[in-house]
C-alpha cells in the first residue's frame, strides 16, 4: 500500500509537471498517470489504495470545496445573485433533459434511465471548476461582475440538486416504483412530489450547518486559542468540514458539499484572519490531494468500456453540451450584465465533468439497473473529455472572453515572491543590514540580492563582504553583486531592474565623513524611491 501511494504522488507529480511544460494542465498528466498505474495497464496500484479511491476522492472533494468557501465574495454574489442561483439550476436541469432525449433515440433507454444518466453528466466537477476561478480571481479575470463567484455558486447548487434527482432515480429504479411517503393528516405524497422541498431543505440545512461551523471554528481558534499555529487550525478546520460531509452521507437532509464551501464563505464574515490563515493552509493540502484524486479518476476508467460506445458516446455529450447547457446559460444569464463575450466564456468555464461522474457513475451498475454499463462508459468519456479541456480552456480564453479587475487580496491567495536588496558599503553596518535582510528572508521564505556599489577598488574589502554574506546569508538563496556609478541611483536601478519587495540599507556609519556620505545616499534613496525602504541605524532599532 505504501508503494502504491509512493508511484501516485511522484509519479502523479512529475508526469503533471510535465504536462505544464507542455502547456496542459497538470491533471491530464494525472489522470494518464492513473491509467498507466490502474488494473486497465500497469495494475500497480495496491486493491487497498483503489479500494480506500472513494474516502480519498471525498476528501480532496472537500479540501477544494473550503478553498472554494474561502474564496467567495459576498459583495460579488449580491451583485451577481440571480445569476448565480439560475446558473445553479437552469444548465445542469436543461443539460440533463437533452442528454436524456438523446439517449432515448441512440441507446434506445427509457425515459428514468435516460434522466438518471443525464443526472450523472450534467454534473458540474468542483475538482476542475474551482482551482480555475479561484486562478481567475487572483488574476483579476472576471472579477468585476462577479463571473468567478457566480460560477463557483452555480456549480455547487447544480451538484446538490443533480444528486438529489440521481438518488431519487435510482430509488425509483431499483424498487421499480415511485416510494410513496405519507404525512401527518394520512396525505400521501410521492417522492418526485417531495422534491422540490428536498431540494430547498438540503440548501437551507446545508447553508446553517456550515454556519453554526463557522461559529464553532472561530470560538475554537481565536477566542478561546486552542491552536498555536496555522498548520493545527487548518486541521482542525478540515477535520471538522469532512465531519459535515460524512455526516451529510449517512443523514441525507442536507448537502454535506454545500455546508463545507458555506464553512468557508461565513468565516471570511466572521473573522477574515483566521480565512486567510486557513485559505493558506487549504492550498497546500490541495497540492497532495489533487494529485491522489485525478490520479485515482484515471485508475478508476474502463478502458474497455470505452472503446464500445465511444462515438455514440461523445454524440450523446455534444448534445448535452451545446443545445442544452447552452440553452441553460441563455436563461441564466438573460437579463444581467453579462456581455456576450462574458456568457461565451461559460463554454469553458462551467463545462467540465470529472468528481461527481467519478464517485457515481459506477452506482447503477453495481445495484444492476438495465443500461449501468452505458451510464458507466459515458461518464468515463466525459471524464476524459471535458476536465482537461475545460481545465485548459478557463485559463486560455479568460484573458480574450473576460476583462481583467483589480484583484482583492482578502478573497484569494496571491502568490507573491519576497527578494531584499541589501544595500552594504564596507562600514560596520553592513553586518546589521545583512542580519536584518537574513531575518526578513527566512520569515517570508525569500530571497536576497547583495549590492555594494563599488567607488574606489578595494578588493580586500569586497572579499570580506562576501565572506560576511556567505556566512550571515548561509540559508538564504542570495546573489552578490558590485556595480559602479552613483550610489543612490545605483541602487534605486537595481532594485528596479530586479522588482525586489524591499531596499534594506545602513542609515550613517561610524565616522564623521562616513555620516555626511551615507546619510546623504540613504536619504536620497529614500525620497527618490518607488520601493519601499528600511533604514537601519543600528542592531535594534530601524525605521521606514
Amino acid at each position: 500500500m505504501l508503494l502504491s501511494i509512493i508511484w501516485i504522488l511522484l509519479m502523479g507529480f512529475f508526469v503533471g509537471q510535465i504536462a505544464r511544460r507542455l502547456g496542459a494542465p497538470p491533471l491530464i498528466g494525472m489522470i494518464l498517470v492513473g491509467i498507466l498505474l490502474g488494473s486497465q495497464v500497469g495494475n500497480v496500484i495496491s486493491a487497498d489504495v483503489l479500494n480506500a479511491a472513494d474516502e480519498l476522492r471525498t476528501l480532496a472533494v472537500m479540501i477544494i470545496l473550503m478553498k472554494a468557501g474561502l474564496g467567495l465574495d459576498r459583495e460579488k454574489l449580491a451583485q451577481q445573485g440571480s445569476v448565480a442561483l439560475r446558473l445553479g439550476f437552469l444548465p445542469a436541469t436543461t443539460e440533463a433533459i437533452a442528454i436524456c432525449l438523446a439517449s432515448m433515440v441512440i441507446f434506445q433507454l427509457d425515459f428514468p434511465t435516460g434522466l438518471l444518466l443525464g443526472c450523472v453528466i450534467g454534473a458540474e466537477s468542483p475538482a476542475v471548476i474551482v482551482p480555475g476561478m479561484l486562478r481567475l480571481k487572483s488574476l483579476g479575470w472576471g472579477v468585476t461582475k462577479g463571473i468567478p463567484d457566480a460560477i463557483l455558486t452555480g456549480s455547487a447548487l447544480s451538484d446538490v440538486l443533480l444528486l438529489l434527482v440521481f438518488s431519487l432515480l435510482l430509488s425509483f429504479l431499483g424498487k421499480g416504483g415511485v416510494e410513496q411517503i405519507t404525512l401527518f393528516g394520512g396525505f400521501t405524497l410521492t417522492a418526485l412530489q417531495l422534491l422540490p422541498l428536498q431540494i430547498i431543505m438540503q440548501i437551507c440545512l446545508g447553508l446553517l450547518f456550515g454556519y453554526l461551523a463557522a461559529r464553532l471554528l472561530v470560538s475554537l481558534l481565536t477566542k478561546q486559542n486552542w491552536t498555536q499555529n496555522a498548520v493545527q487550525d487548518t486541521i482542525i478546520a478540515a477535520g471538522l468540514a469532512l465531519f459535515l460531509v460524512i455526516v451529510a452521507h449517512g443523514l441525507p437532509y442536507f448537502s454535506g458539499y454545500l455546508a463545507t464551501m458555506a464553512l468557508g464563505f461565513f468565516l471570511i464574515e466572521l473573522d477574515a484572519p483566521l480565512a486567510r490563515r486557513l485559505r493558506n493552509g487549504f492550498d497546500s493540502l490541495w497540492i497532495v490531494a489533487e494529485i491522489f484524486l485525478f490520479v485515482l479518476l484515471g485508475a478508476s476508467i474502463q478502458l474497455q468500456v470505452l472503446s464500445k460506445i465511444l462515438l455514440p458516446g461523445i454524440l450523446i455529450l455534444a448534445i448535452g453540451l451545446f443545445i442544452g447547457r447552452t440553452v441553460g446559460w441563455y436563461l441564466s444569464t438573460l437579463g444581467s450584465n453579462w456581455n456576450w463575450r462574458e456568457r461565451l466564456f461559460l463554454l469553458p468555464g462551467n463545462s467540465a465533468k470529472a468528481t461527481v461522474q467519478a464517485a457515481i457513475g459506477a452506482i447503477p451498475l453495481a445495484q444492476g439497473i438495465a443500461g449501468g454499463e452505458i451510464i458507466l462508459a459515458i461518464a468515463a468519456l466525459s471524464i476524459i473529455t471535458t476536465a482537461p479541456l475545460g481545465a485548459w480552456a478557463t485559463m486560455a480564453f479568460a484573458p480574450k472572453l473576460l476583462t481583467r479587475g483589480e484583484v482583492d487580496p482578502t478573497k484569494v491567495t496571491v502568490a507573491t515572491h519576497t527578494l531584499l536588496l541589501a544595500a552594504v558599503d564596507t562600514s560596520d553596518l553592513a553586518t546589521e543590514v545583512l542580519i536584518k535582510v537574513a531575518d526578513l528572508a527566512r520569515r517570508s521564505n525569500g530571497d536576497a540580492i547583495v549590492l555594494h556599489v563599488v567607488n574606489t577598488a578595494n578588493e580586500q574589502a569586497i572579499n570580506q563582504l562576501q565572506q560576511q554574506a556567505k556566512k550571515l546569508l548561509s540559508d538564504i538563496k542570495y546573489e552578490f553583486l558590485t556595480v559602479s556609478g552613483a550610489v543612490p541611483e545605483e541602487i534605486i536601478r537595481i532594485a528596479q531592474e530586479y522588482h525586489v519587495t524591499a531596499i534594506v540599507m545602513g542609515k550613517r556609519g561610524h565616522q564623521p565623513w562616513e555620516q555626511v556620505l551615507i546619510g546623504s545616499v540613504s536619504q536620497a534613496v529614500l525620497e527618490a524611491s518607488p520601493i519601499p525602504v528600511i533604514l537601519l541605524e543600528n542592531r535594534d532599532t530601524n525605521s521606514m
